[in-house]
């Protein structure tokens, strides 16, 4: 049985919406316009987007302290509250690095819609205990463009 599939999601486009709007040690601030590719057959935003959005939040978290290597994923877990919203709508998003420790960082990741409604929220923790030893603080690079948080 042949089966034809649209063009494969590229890992760029995932995140072409995606916004960081605040960022200081272990908390990131985020938003993703949704697009058509972060939808599911209801056209609303899929799990499986928020989900990827618990693991790249998790890890925006831990880099914001610091660290260049963010160790790998051991656990994640996504509770869905409500519909994050539809093409065109913005979903809102913080990331907390909750606990930094020596082998293992623990993240929570929480949603909200346009009118700022709990949609989801999320755990993510990280193995991190190469990524601390490997790694050297990150720091900007002199010259490096950086957003001051105002449009």
């Amino acid at each position: 049985m042949a089966t034809k599939l649209g063009p494969k999601l590229k890992p760029h486009q995932f995140v072409r919406t995606l916004r960081v709007t605040k960022a200081q040690e272990g908390v990131v601030d985020f938003e993703l316009k949704i697009e058509k590719d972060h939808t599911n057959r209801l056209k609303i935003i899929h799990g499986g987007t928020i989900a990827s959005l618990v693991d790249l939040g998790g890890s925006l978290a831990v880099a914001s302290q610091g660290y260049y290597a963010t160790g790998v994923t051991t656990d994640l877990n996504v509770t869905y509250i409500s519909s994050g919203g539809k093409v065109g709508d913005t979903l809102t998003g913080t990331a907390v690095c909750d606990r930094m420790g020596k082998t293992l960082a623990y993240t929570t990741v929480m949603f909200w819609d346009k009118q700022m409604n709990l949609v989801a929220r999320g755990s993510h923790t990280k193995f991190v205990a190469q990524a601390v030893a490997s790694s050297t603080p990150f720091t900007v690079p002199e010259g490096a463009p950086v957003a001051d948080g105002e449009e």
